[in-house]
């Protein structure tokens, strides 16, 4: 193990060093219609019902309103790289061509002040030889939802008619393999399900970059999928991945969950909003222009991720005024729940990532609904890298101080 902790305690070095600024990352949902209808996802089937009235495609006005608003933010932050996300329901919908021209369109729109830097979220099924050389012309960074072998994905992945996606795409994860693209694979983890398979599964299609996701519910709704309020789920699916992984795979395949959790161990700073309670530093835009912050709380109620904004007459930085709880969790960071004074993992999980955290009668003030299984994680990391809490907490003190010493040092120089 020494050999992997090196490599984490230096990337937390380099991470704490950097963490001084908190760059905005720009989702846009060009698409707010999908040839999927995957039974969790948080757009279509967790109660929130504002894709209705939205257009099926952005319209070529909000994409170039869009533009011009990143333009603004970057020149007002300073922000000189800016990450594209395509996304929403399915964006690949939209078509390569007009993809293709939209990434012209944000490079011109933002030269001299920001480079973009693309990627797109998609459900694989749509990708040909087209949307290929698109990714490739473009430098389009490609991430792929999958949840596993054909039992597991299908169970939940299935078109309008109820079919499963799994072949399809499997296909289209093959298609960009071949074509020697390197995509990710973002990964919703099934309750109850096999996570060694899983993990086996995408190493034996050539996968080297495994986004693991935690199931969006919140304490008013997770008894509907996890019965058994002492089950962990979530933790005995990851637990035999976080062994091996640790062990055996770590330089050939990441795993951004556990990185981010031995990063926080070794004392280092949050660099994901699942974890450490920072600024999530993430805007989306819709299909109609409407700015909202963190998409995914609409599972939270319907309505619940609107800002009452529009990037057809608002600039992103607006929405600090517009709306209090996106304003705070996207440039501030929202208060650690008071039920995790106490915890040792207060300063490093910092409650979990925040739709998990919301019930009705409290807010966002509970810990995550999968504490349980978070607690469990970072225990078996601590293990696999010998690190206690008291270690973690002198780094985390050690790497403030560096990184203090780093921005004087700056001030003075000439």
């Amino acid at each position: 193990m020494p050999d992997f902790q090196s490599a984490l305690a230096a990337s937390s070095n380099i991470a704490a060093s950097c963490a001084s600024g908190s760059p905005l990352q720009f989702i846009l949902k060009v698409a707010s219609r999908c040839n999927l209808n995957c039974s969790y996802c948080y757009v279509y089937n967790k109660g929130d019902n504002t894709w209705q009235s939205r257009p099926s495609i952005m319209p070529a006005a909000v994409f170039t309103a869009a533009v011009g608003r990143i333009r603004r933010s970057c020149q007002s932050s300073g922000q000189t790289v800016a990450q594209i996300v395509f996304h929403g329901g399915e964006p690949c919908l939209a078509g390569a061509a007009r993809l293709k021209a939209w990434c012209r369109e944000m490079r011109d729109g933002l030269r001299g002040v920001a480079d973009p830097h693309f990627a797109i979220q998609t459900n694989g099924t749509l990708i040909d030889e087209e949307w290929i050389a698109v990714f490739r012309e473009e430098g389009i960074r490609i991430g792929v939802s999958m949840d596993g072998p054909a039992a597991i994905h299908d169970a939940f992945r299935v078109d309008h008619r109820g079919r499963g996606s799994h072949a399809a795409v499997e296909e289209g994860l093959r298609a960009l393999l071949d074509a020697g693209l390197s995509p990710e694979v973002l990964s919703v983890i099934p309750l109850n399900g096999d996570g060694l398979r899983t993990y086996e599964y995408f190493r034996s299609l050539g996968i080297r970059r495994i986004n693991f996701l935690l199931p969006d519910y919140t304490h008013d709704t997770k008894r509907s999928a996890v019965a058994d309020p002492r089950a962990t789920p979530v933790a005995d699916f990851l637990m035999p991945i976080v062994e091996k992984w640790c062990r055996q795979d770590w330089e050939e395949t990441e795993i951004p969950l556990f990185r981010q959790i031995a990063e926080l161990v070794l004392g280092g700073p949050s660099r994901w909003d699942q974890f450490g309670n920072g600024p999530m530093g993430i805007v989306c835009v819709e299909a109609d222009g409407a700015i909202e912050g963190l998409d995914v709380l609409r599972v939270c109620g319907d309505g619940m991720a609107a800002a009452g904004l529009s990037v057809l007459c608002d600039d992103f930085e607006r929405i600090a005024a517009a709306s209090e709880l996106h304003g705070r969790a996207i440039f501030e960071g929202i208060s650690v729940p008071s039920d995790c004074t106490g915890c040792p993992e207060r300063d490093t999980c910092g409650g979990g990532y925040l739709p998990h955290r919301f019930s009705k009668e409290r807010g966002f003030d509970n810990p995550s609904i999968w504490c349980a299984d978070i607690l469990q994680l970072f225990g078996k990391m601590r293990e696999l890298l010998s690190v206690s809490v008291a270690e973690t907490a002198s780094r985390q003190a050690f790497l403030r101080l560096k990184q203090l010493s780093n921005r004087e040092g700056d001030a003075s120089s000439p």
